[in-house]
């Protein structure tokens, strides 16, 4: 093993050190591969020379059993910078990376200026404690997926011994009986007869394309990002089906500064099959389109949308997803429905209205692109548990007639 053993800035003029100088090594590690120079590791203060013998020792024998990581001097916060960078380049959608970034956010507010290899797991397990005091579990286990990310490049690079997220658990609120008493676990969504004023009230009092938005989106459950970038070539009149190949992404919510994407999930990608009078609707405004698009060529926007606009400005664009959810409350409020539904919720609308004409619960997620989904589920299971009760009501009528 070459190299040295020094006690640094003594000042003690006689053999026995009374000054409190710490003991520091330097040893050869190798030679850099990029330069062809020697590369040499220095550490220091260490009590005894005993003790600077024995870490150098240490290194000495991973060296030769070739397990030696030269743990990088850099912050967690530079680190988790350069690593979203090659994040961005994995092909991952910007959506993602956009929440990957907000995640990142939470883990540098906590090791800003952490050297990354100075976190250890107790550390990392109180950061994740920490976390769960005022964020929801979903997204403390978001953090948490990110942060495994992070620490799984600078090991792969060679740039930590250990996975300070290694063993690391997500906490869990302690659920009390009287919470599963009270809590409502169903989602609120529109029954059958809700719906069918809602959607006349959108065809007498609603904006243009407001029956034809609110129909598409109660008929065939899709979500809205999905419906904002349909195109007329996902539309097959003939075989009366809508295929789902994409999303619309507008975070910034810009009317021409959009992005498709990827459907959410593999699932995601769909054929919707609907009924005869939903594309006798989609015929209607296609015509109009038609006419509105010869009028302004020189301003339209031919991106093929279903949904672009047909008034205003920004001619052949899709409406804004905020836009649609504030025509949405207005009509509730004019019908006076539940004006805390949202168009997600017509996606479970579309779930309830299907469970109650029988659809098999796998169906009904396979229409929507899911899965598995505990939200589809719950719907499901209340509908048929009411048609259930229903059905043993009838039965009782009928024997009580006898």
């Amino acid at each position: 093993m070459k190299g040295y053993f020094r006690k640094r800035n003594c000042t003690c003029k006689k053999k026995k050190c009374t000054c409190g100088a710490k003991w520091s090594f330097t040893i050869d590690i190798g030679i850099d591969p990029t330069t062809g120079k020697r590369r040499q590791k220095t550490m220091s203060g260490f009590t005894t020379k005993e003790e600077a013998e024995r870490k150098a020792t240490e290194i000495y024998y991973e060296l030769i059993q070739g397990t030696y990581i030269e743990e990088k001097d850099i912050t967690f916060e530079e680190f988790a910078h350069e690593w979203i960078k090659m994040y961005e380049k994995s092909g991952v959608k910007v959506s993602t990376i956009r929440v990957r970034q907000h995640e990142m956010g939470h883990l540098i507010a906590h090791y800003k200026y952490v050297k990354l290899k100075d976190i250890t797991r107790r550390m990392y397990q109180n950061c994740l404690n920490s976390l769960s005091e005022h964020l929801a579990y979903s997204t403390v286990s978001g953090i948490h997926t990110c942060a495994k990310m992070i620490f799984s490049k600078a090991m792969e690079l060679d740039m930590l011994k250990i996975n300070p997220t290694d063993f690391a658990k997500v906490p869990k609120e302690q659920v009390t009986v009287e919470q599963l008493e009270t809590e409502e676990e169903i989602p609120k969504y529109l029954e059958k007869d809700e719906l069918i004023l809602f959607l006349k009230t959108a065809k007498e009092k609603g904006m243009e394309t407001d029956y034809l938005t609110f129909k598409l989106l109660a008929y065939t459950g899709i979500r809205a990002g999905e419906l904002c970038a349909l195109k007329w070539k996902d539309v097959n009149m003939k075989e009366h089906t809508i295929s789902i190949t994409k999303t619309w992404y507008n975070p910034k919510n810009q009317t021409t500064n959009y992005q498709l994407l990827p459907p959410k999930t593999k699932n995601s990608k769909r054929i919707i099959e609907v009924d005869e009078g939903l594309i006798e609707d989609l015929k209607k405004h296609k015509a109009k389109q038609a006419k509105v698009k010869i009028r302004h060529a020189d301003t339209w926007h031919d991106g093929d949308f279903v949904l672009g606009k047909i008034s205003g400005k920004y001619l052949g664009y899709p409406e804004l997803i905020k836009v649609i959810e504030a025509r949405m409350a207005r009509l509730l409020k004019l019908s006076k429905l539940n004006e805390a539904l949202t168009p997600h919720s017509l996606r479970h609308t579309h779930t309830s209205l299907l469970a109650e004409a029988g659809v098999g619960l796998q169906e009904i997620m396979d229409r929507l692109g899911h899965r598995d989904d505990d939200t589809t589920r719950n719907v499901y299971l209340h509908v048929t548990k009411t048609k259930k009760k229903e059905a043993a009501q009838k039965f009782s009528e009928l024997m009580n007639s006898l």
